[in-house]
């Protein structure tokens, strides 16, 4: 959530710097809501200050045997007064705080321009895609051809948009899991945490899926209004909610692996076949909660970090910076990696790693104790994918084919398979 001081003061600038999202501030609706609430927030203290002198009167005349009925009413009107001005002040408030919370990060001055992934800017890339002598198949086709990859039960279980894997697939499923986790605990200092799959609405509002993206959010019917997880970054971010962590234990990093769930809502058609769009898939997410003055390094370094499985993997991949109007809702900037993917003849999201400043810790009240000011201020979040665990098996699978069908195991994977070098052969 952006600074509401910063919003109600300078909403021309917010307005400006929100344009690089192709995102439109009603500049006229907080200043309409601006004046209300200093209006009414005046009126309010001008009828208490006379409430005050008016008792103070009371007393006197009240011990001067005077007759105080007419100052009694006046002093109950007064107060009747101030009620329906602290009421309509809440009314102005709750309007004001509606609006905030729908407006998105204002990206950083590294952010390129644009409306759309077209203005996306590629940084960098690693490793050559490598040329067959054969006709390569996509992962689809692949997996099913043992039936290890099943989307026809996955579709008679629950719906479409979902997959059952078996044997050699699940087993390499499980074991890129196992890769990410002890790569980034390991060699890259994060703690490991599990956490539930299920969130609040206070947990969803604090990382900013809520109130703007609920539809794309599946919630649980029933007395709680629980959440199922689009991603781990949500309960692992909100571990720190209404927090004060002591500036000696930053920065914090977490490795967690789970499920997420996405309604995928507004995307139909899109990317239909396989396993790159789903409603249920596995990631392993990192997040760093970090001093504000850390929080460009700790961007950097967290993509790094994620750049390391692709090339233990020996897949190669690009790095592209986000163009404004490309960007999530709570990033301020965000860097997308993407896997080549010779099935379809191009590079494909496998992780996106943002840093969002102090946008999520001041709509989940996390703070650090600052020890030049020895005051509490908001920390700085940052998360990304290390990686996706459905789409690194795509890529593997893919990258790794064989014209029979059958595909090598990369040997940095060979340890969690039994020692396997190669799977699906006929």
């Amino acid at each position: 959530m952006l600074d509401p001081r910063l919003v109600r003061t300078e909403p021309e600038t917010v307005a400006r710097l929100l344009q690089k999202r192709g995102f439109v501030l009603d500049v006229a609706t907080v200043e309409k809501l601006e004046a209300q609430r200093k209006s009414l927030q005046v009126e309010t203290e001008q009828l208490q200050n006379a409430r005050n002198t008016r008792s103070k009167f009371i007393g006197k005349a009240k011990a001067a045997g005077e007759d105080i009925t007419p100052m009694l009413a006046e002093v109950e009107n007064m107060r009747t007064q101030m009620e329906e001005k602290k009421s309509a002040l809440e009314a102005v408030q709750a309007e004001f705080d509606a609006l905030l919370q729908r407006l998105p990060n204002i990206p950083s001055a590294a952010v390129p321009e644009g409306k759309d992934e077209t203005a996306n800017v590629e940084l960098r890339k690693w490793g050559t895609p490598k040329q067959f002598s054969f006709t390569v198949k996509d992962h689809v086709a692949i997996g099913e051809k043992n039936g290890q990859l099943d989307f026809a039960t996955a579709v008679k279980i629950t719906g479409s948009r979902f997959a059952v894997m078996k044997g050699q697939v699940a087993q390499l499923h499980r074991a890129l899991i196992q890769l990410m986790l002890d790569t980034h605990t390991r060699e890259h200092g994060y703690v490991e945490v599990n956490v539930p799959y299920l969130v609040n609405k206070e947990s969803a509002f604090g990382t900013g899926q809520l109130p703007k993206f609920e539809q794309d959010l599946f919630k649980l019917s029933g007395e709680q209004d629980y959440y199922l997880i689009p991603t781990a970054e949500v309960p692992v971010t909100n571990i720190v909610r209404d927090e004060i962590v002591p500036a000696e234990q930053l920065p914090i990093k977490f490795a967690c692996h789970s499920p997420c769930f996405r309604s995928e809502a507004g995307s139909y058609g899109k990317d239909t076949r396989g396993m790159i769009r789903q409603h249920q898939f596995e990631k392993v997410e990192l997040v760093q909660l970090v001093a504000p003055a850390n929080s460009a390094a700790a961007h950097e370094e967290l993509t790094l970090h994620a750049e390391k499985i692709l090339q233990k993997l020996g897949l190669p991949y690009r790095v592209i910076i986000l163009c404004g109007g490309d960007m999530g809702f709570s990033s301020e900037r965000t860097y997308d990696i993407e896997v080549w993917l010779p099935g379809q003849n191009t590079y494909r999201e496998i992780s996106s790693c943002s840093s969002f400043g102090d946008f999520q810790a001041r709509r989940m009240q996390a703070r650090w104790r600052n020890p030049e000011t020895g005051k509490p201020e908001l920390i700085h979040t940052i998360n990304g994918s290390g990686l996706a665990v459905g789409r690194t098996l795509v890529a593997v699978l893919e990258n790794y084919q064989n014209e029979d069908g059958s595909v090598n195991v990369p040997e940095v994977l060979q340890p969690y398979m039994n020692g396997a070098k190669l799977i699906l052969q006929s």
